[in-house]
């Protein structure tokens, strides 16, 4: 798995690409929150996503509860056919604001951010 960020007005965008399993986890929540500690607004551009296994998705409903416990927000972009199975299978496409481009994603963060 890879993961970049970038920021794109006020927004960190992570871009993970690859293979989002249990071993990558720990790494990805603690990339996380040292963004965290200094941004509250966040979209995951899951483009490059191929694969996604609980421990995967668990990181990434880790990310979310953190937004809402500390006033942040969190939307995914561009989530891939397979990593979408686990999503349904899961139910967790309810919990997650899932938007079909990163662009979508950023804007509703800063929409949100305004009320």
């Amino acid at each position: 798995m890879e993961i970049r960020s970038r920021i794109d007005d006020d927004v960190v965008v992570l871009e993970i690409s690859g293979r989002f399993s249990a071993e990558h986890a720990e790494a990805f929540r603690n990339s996380f929150f040292e963004l965290f500690g200094t941004h509250r607004r966040f979209v995951f551009d899951l483009t490059g996503m191929d694969y996604l296994d609980s421990t995967g998705l668990g990181a990434m409903v880790f990310c979310l509860k953190t937004c809402d416990e500390y006033r942040g927000v969190l939307k995914l972009a561009n989530l891939q056919d397979k990593p979408r199975v686990i999503f349904e299978i899961t139910k967790a496409h309810r919990i997650f604001d899932i938007y079909d481009s990163v662009e979508s994603a950023v804007a509703a963060c800063k929409e949100l951010m305004k009320l």
